[in-house]
């Protein structure tokens, strides 16, 4: 057992996985490895944001997979042996037949996780240097029976090792891509890293399984043939293994009892977990949750936001106060509620050298910032938007709409004061910024300037917006985060007036619905203000109206 090879590192990281409170089972991912396994020389690439599991399932395929370790205390009692066992429900539910434990501890594993390495060295040479060395001697100590060269490299060792034993090796290659992120990696730096990944892995004998994750996909950096083995699979465009990264909605139902049993006051509803941490899907639509925050808060039984913001982020936030290639009404919209259409194009996701639109919004998606959906990209859930409405309204140099969020923070005071005077100026503003924003007749867009000004309510209010059918009406219900503070009821109407949307509210009982809603969050409430809003296009003034409901 080694530093890199079989190391029993890997064991204890997945087993302290799986004694969490909140560990979710994805062993079956597995049984979808063991056909590549068994044909050999296979070569896989997965890709997901940070925070979504990446580096538990590489712990357990390591655990799983490797020699000199005994690994069954964990896995014979995990799905991957229930749906092994004969006459069980679980494998009555799997195509084929197969035994988990003809793949259990039999293969040499080398689990090399990057980011520990490139945390190591303040260098690209020593970066790389020290996992060759570390691979050589773990390898040199593993098989003293080989006839090695005196001045060979790992990789020969590897060849060596093969064409003298026939022992076939599983490669697991975690975050694969975080050196390039580092400062003192250079674009040289990045080939050789490139060309010594494909001599690890390329037209090799010895190998059994090539398993590497990381965020950016691998075919970007690879020239020409460099790489080309690799199968990649992605969360925006493959649904293969897409269950294994995030958690489902079964899952996070699951999690939610157990929270529900450990706490007495429980703080968290489960819609709370939707709002937040919900919005990513896969391919065939089926919604997936950020791991990390979800477990986050049901440890801490508390709701906030618990995305760590990394130098990706600023990076792409600088082409965004930029302007860069025209997003900044894309991200305006975006924070506004709405989807606009992308061209998600992953081969061209790195906050390097963006240059087009669609390359900006495709390493958004890719790092995890937006979700991609039937053509569009959004903002996925509270989490995401808070970090967006954050650069908007610190932004100076984002001009009107950094104004237009700075000024929210003064329309909701003069809202929740019934000062319905600032509340039309505000709008006015809003109208009559020296850039508009937007066309400001289409309803979508009026929607859009309507949520930019109400941006500081998402700092003390669960926010829901509903769109109907028909023209001239989107209406917007403010729940309250903190108990006694006030609720809104907001009704927006073209070409009408802001008392026929107060009665458009009362119509269609949408206080009812509010009251509903602050039961089921277990929060009481003060008063409810009723806010109608008019917006009249020929004259292209605004007027406000509030009435205010005591109780409800």
């Amino acid at each position: 057992m080694g530093y890199y090879l079989n190391s029993t590192q890997v064991l204890s990281l997945y087993k302290s996985e799986v004694d969490s409170l909140y560990f979710v089972d994805k062993s079956l991912l597995l049984k979808e490895l063991f056909p590549f396994v068994k044909a050999g020389n296979k070569h896989i690439c997965i890709t997901r944001p940070r925070r979504f599991g990446k580096s538990v399932m590489a712990a357990m395929i390591g655990a799983f997979f490797s020699k000199n370790i005994d690994s069954s205390c964990i896995f014979n009692s995990l799905k991957i042996a229930q749906v092994s066992q004969e006459n069980s429900p679980e494998a009555a539910a799997v195509d084929e037949e197969f035994d988990y434990r003809e793949y259990m501890n039999q293969y040499n594993v080398i689990y090399i996780n990057f980011i520990d390495a490139a945390n190591e060295n303040d260098n690209y040479s020593e970066f790389i240097g020290t996992i060759k060395e570390i691979l050589q001697e773990d390898l040199r100590e593993a098989f003293p029976e080989v006839h090695f060269r005196k001045k060979g490299t790992a990789i020969q060792d590897l060849r060596m090792i093969y064409e003298q034993t026939q022992e076939k090796f599983i490669l697991i290659f975690d975050e694969w891509d975080c050196i390039f992120h580092k400062s003192y990696t250079s674009n040289e730096d990045r080939k050789s890293y490139i060309n010594w990944l494909a001599a690890m892995t390329k037209d090799t004998g010895y190998i059994a399984l090539s398993y590497m994750t990381g965020v950016l996909p691998i075919a970007k950096y690879s020239s020409g043939s460099t790489i080309n083995n690799f199968q990649e699979y992605t969360m925006a465009t493959d649904d293969l293994f897409s269950e294994y990264f995030g958690f489902t909605e079964a899952e996070v139902d699951e999690l939610y009892v157990r929270y529900q049993k450990r706490n007495a006051n429980c703080e968290i509803s489960r819609e709370d977990l939707k709002y937040w941490y919900d919005g990513y899907h896969t391919p065939s639509s089926e919604r997936m949750y950020n791991p990390r925050s979800v477990v986050e808060a049901l440890t801490r039984n508390r709701i906030r936001s618990y995305w760590t913001a990394t130098g990706t982020y600023g990076e792409i936030s600088t082409y965004i106060m930029n302007d860069r290639a025209d997003v900044k009404k894309d991200v305006a919209l975006m924070v506004a509620g709405e989807a606009v259409p992308a061209r998600v194009e992953e081969f061209a996701a790195t906050s390097m050298n963006l240059t087009t639109r669609n390359e900006i919004l495709s390493a958004m998606v890719v790092y995890g910032f937006l979700n991609y959906e039937d053509g569009k990209v959004h903002i996925p859930n509270r989490e995401l938007m808070d970090e967006f409405a954050k650069t908007i309204r610190e932004r100076e140099s984002l001009g009107y709409i950094n104004r237009l969020a700075v000024e929210s923070d003064r329309m909701l005071r003069a809202t929740l004061k019934g000062d319905t005077k600032t509340m039309e100026e505000i709008l006015q503003f809003a109208h009559d910024t020296e850039t508009p924003l937007l066309d400001y007749n289409d309803e979508t867009e009026l929607t859009a300037i309507v949520n930019l000004v109400y941006l500081a309510a998402r700092d003390s209010y669960y926010v829901e917006r509903e769109n109907k059918a028909g023209e001239g009406y989107t209406d917007f219900i403010f729940y309250p985060e903190r108990a006694g503070d006030d609720g809104i009821i907001l009704e927006l109407k073209v070409d009408d007036t802001p008392e026929k949307a107060i009665a458009q509210i009362k119509d269609r009982n949408y206080i009812l619905k509010f009251r509903g809603k602050m039961a089921e969050r277990k929060r009481h409430t003060g008063r409810v203000l009723l806010v109608g809003i008019g917006y009249d296009k020929k004259k292209k003034d605004h007027h406000c109206r509030i009435e205010v409901v005591q109780k409800v």
